[in-house]
């Protein structure tokens, strides 16, 4: 029976600053990231889909928060299949993904940027998103097989954002595929109103870890600008229907990630906060046991 974590996409989300979150004198990285922590027992690196991480910051992380608090890091969009900025690549490297010499040194530094994490027993999960246009097949499958290869002893997760890896049909080779390299599928709660839709399948790939990832339910998904897709505040009925599949996923793994990516504002903490209340979380941000009791969704005097 694992513990459940509950927490948010980003910790330094621009609008989440300037939402007034986080109170005076607190307000710096160093602040943000502590206050973070005293509420949330688990947060998301989302800048290191953007940019590889650093060791240095890796390393200011871990001081800065309590035993026991992990971190969930995205791995580097190159990394993924994702167009890459020539910007934030390394040395002048191309983005040419192809070239080994350019993935070798990548990865090289992308496994030393989380190092200190790794050493010190806070990274949570390495998340691979890929996207929609990765379907299954033979070239993923092969894609995979490589990922397995290069984090060979890491705690890692996937996110398909192609629904055909969950269609009646092809569920059952998914499972097997991720289970064979001990990787945690990731669940999804996302809107369900367009074609490429990923349903809210809860499958357990890893003993180790199950990742629920919250998008929001925004009409403008696929459409919008990045606002407006995570634009999305959650009522507790919405999460309370949640409730029973989280607790079952944490009776099939040791630890539970549920993480808000609806970051628009204040929305993912706020939503966050609510979760941990409706699954009975403990008010010093503590994970929540798989068997605590929930106190039900709050109700209109």
């Amino acid at each position: 029976m694992g513990d459940i974590l509950v927490g948010t996409c980003s910790w330094t989300d621009r609008m989440l600053v300037g939402s007034g979150w986080y109170p005076v004198g607190r307000r710096d990285a160093e602040g943000r990231l502590r206050h973070y922590a005293e509420r949330f027992p688990v947060v998301e690196v989302d800048a290191s889909y953007y940019a590889l991480p650093g060791e240095r910051n890796s390393r200011l992380w871990v001081e800065r928060t309590p035993d026991g608090f992990v971190f969930d890091v995205k791995a580097f969009s190159l990394l993924t299949g994702h167009p890459t900025r020539s910007a934030v690549m390394p040395d002048g490297l191309p983005t040419d993904a192809r070239d080994p010499g350019v993935l070798n040194e990548v990865w090289a530094r992308f496994a030393a940027g989380i190092a200190p994490l790794r050493r010190a027993g806070r990274l949570g999960s390495v998340l691979f998103q890929f996207p929609p246009w990765f379907r299954p097949g033979v070239r993923a499958e092969t894609f995979l097989a490589e990922a397995a290869r290069r984090t060979e002893g890491w705690p890692v997760s996937v996110e398909f954002r192609h629904s055909g890896w969950w269609r009646e049909g092809q569920a059952e080779a998914t499972c097997a595929l991720l289970a064979r390299y001990g990787m945690a599928a990731v669940a999804v709660d996302m809107p369900q109103t367009l074609p490429s839709s990923v349903p809210p399948v809860t499958p357990v790939t890893s003993a180790r870890l199950s990742v629920v990832r919250f998008h929001g339910r925004s009409p403008a998904w696929r459409t919008g600008s990045k606002e407006e897709r995570y634009r999305y505040t959650y009522g507790d009925d919405e999460l309370a229907e949640w409730i029973p599949r989280l607790r079952a996923l944490a009776e099939r793994v040791d630890q539970l990630h549920v993480l808000f990516n609806n970051c628009c504002g204040d929305a993912a903490v706020r939503a966050a906060e609510a979760m941990t209340r409706l699954l009975g979380h403990p008010a010093d941000g503590r994970p929540v046991p798989a068997s605590a009791p929930s106190p039900g969704p709050a109700r209109e005097p």
